[in-house]
């Protein structure tokens, strides 16, 4: 009996050693945060801005936590960073910006999340981000958003974020987002005061990802959101959207569907800030 004791817990030890080890790698195969194959950019001496969510609950009076997906945020921060431009963060309401816990466990986490946990200064640009109100996007390059679920409460709503990606879009700045991130160009209007997203292509994480992961309790929804406002929204699948990746460039606005795609899309934004295609 003493044996097969010794023999169940050898096993039990070995399964949740290899789930440690292996389930990461197993889901980075199916395709989520997918190694980046393309154009490594660089941009010395530019300017970019993250702008993410405030809203840091499942519902507005849900138990829980939520805010920008953390990878979302930390991998074009670095891709930026690398790149040789400075980088600022702001929200809708300023202060601590609100990170998805689930987005930092061991199986979903990625490199520049890790590079995030060791980093103070990016630390405390998170922990002090400006008040959209008070951005003035004349002094950047490239203007990007952040998603997670909690930009889908208030991205797509605020009328002071649609009106600095406004005033970025006029002075021709690059404008960029990933999975809910587009939400936040709903407000936004056209030098004819038209909406900003009506007849562009763009994309954004798809109603069949909010569906596979559960998560179909919050206001908006960007696939059908976008759709509504007169976009051409274009998506990639795969048997689950969470492993799907997809990018799309209309003149100087750049999308990814989801959270595999921030690298790609920060280096296209970089390529296409410094005159490339």
């Amino acid at each position: 009996m003493k044996k097969a004791l010794i023999i169940t817990v050898i096993i039990l030890v070995a399964g949740a050693l290899f789930a440690w080890l292996g389930l990461p790698a197993g889901l980075k195969a199916m395709g989520l945060h997918p190694a980046y194959e393309g154009e490594k950019a660089t941009f010395p001496g530019g300017r970019a801005l993250i702008i993410t969510t405030s809203h840091d609950r499942l519902g507005d009076k849900g138990s829980k936590k939520t805010g920008v997906f953390g990878s979302e945020m930390t991998a074009p921060y670095y891709v930026f960073k690398d790149g040789g431009m400075q980088v600022d963060l702001a929200s809708i309401k300023g202060g601590p910006i609100p990170i998805d816990p689930m987005s930092f466990e061991w199986f979903l986490k990625t490199e520049y999340d890790d590079r995030y946990l060791m980093d103070a200064e990016f630390q405390q640009k998170v922990s002090r981000s400006m008040r959209i109100d008070d951005v003035n996007v004349s002094a950047y390059d490239i203007i990007y958003m952040a998603g997670g679920w909690g930009a889908a409460y208030d991205l797509g709503t605020s009328a002071a974020l649609g009106g600095k990606i406004s005033e970025a879009h006029k002075a021709g700045k690059v404008i960029g987002g990933v999975c809910h991130g587009p939400l936040g160009l709903l407000q936004a209007k056209d030098q004819n005061g038209e909406s900003l997203v009506k007849g562009r292509r763009l994309t954004a994480v798809t109603d069949k990802q909010v569906q596979e992961l559960g998560i179909t309790m919050t206001p908006q929804h960007p696939e059908r959101e976008l759709r509504a406002a007169g976009a051409l929204f274009e998506s990639e699948t795969a048997f689950r959207d969470l492993f799907a990746d997809h990018i799309v460039v209309d003149g100087r606005m750049v999308t990814g569907q989801n959270q595999n795609a921030g690298v790609a899309v920060a280096h296209k934004m970089m390529i296409i800030a410094k005159g490339g295609q």
